[in-house]
């Protein structure tokens, strides 16, 4: 079966059954991490932006969680988002932005990232985001929605490569989809948070400056 959609969400309307557009993006991922998994941590107090022109992934699974983390004063949160996974995924002309605001003398100042850019994709696997805000033009394989979360693992003979744990709060026996793969374009995220086993980062070009410059 194959599912095309279009459009963008925020978590208000993602509530508790997520559809297909939620589900797609959230694959995007900006974190370099090079090994096992590192999912144990708590989100700091600053979301970032990330853009894409495609991103062509396998293994895809989605469920909703609450990341707990900081406010940038210090104290303790909790951030509802829509927790996507990826086996593998390449993903073509990357864009992520950070802002740190009321910074002295300077205000705000932007940490832009960019790679994948020059012919050769971002390559990632074991890819992870954790995303309140997206949208994008997407279309999936042989999707399923409505599994349980935890069934959507190597354990369970799902698609996807499992739940991430760590300091996410996640119900297994909720609701999530999963895909045997998934094309999507146009992508435009949110995110808090991004870990993955292996990120590869070609034509990395990193830039500070200050202002505001986000990649959209």
């Amino acid at each position: 079966m194959e599912s095309q959609v279009r459009g963008g969400t925020r978590w208000k309307r993602f509530a508790v059954v997520m559809v297909p557009s939620v589900a797609a993006t959230a694959c995007i991922g900006v974190a370099l991490a090079q090994g096992a998994l590192a999912a144990s941590f708590s989100v700091s107090g600053q979301s970032f932006k990330v853009t894409a022109d495609q991103l062509d992934g396998t293994g895809f699974a989605q469920y909703g969680a609450l990341d707990s983390g900081y406010t940038l004063s210090g104290g303790t949160t909790a951030h509802p988002v829509a927790v996507s996974s990826f086996k593998t995924a390449k993903i073509t002309n990357m864009c992520q932005s950070v802002v740190t605001p009321n910074i002295p003398v300077l205000g705000s100042v932007s940490l832009v990232l960019r790679a994948g850019g020059g012919g050769t994709p971002v390559e990632a696997d074991n890819l992870y985001i954790d995303v309140d805000d997206l949208s994008a033009d997407a279309v999936f394989h042989n999707i399923d929605i409505g599994v349980a979360a935890g069934d959507t693992g190597p354990d369970k003979n799902g698609k996807g490569p499992g739940m991430k744990g760590g300091k996410e709060a996640a119900n297994p026996y909720g609701f999530a989809q999963q895909a045997e793969s998934a094309t999507l374009t146009n992508v435009k995220q949110t995110a808090w948070a991004t870990t993955a086993g292996t990120f590869k980062l070609s034509g990395l070009k990193m830039s500070v400056s200050a202002g505001t410059h986000e990649c959209y």
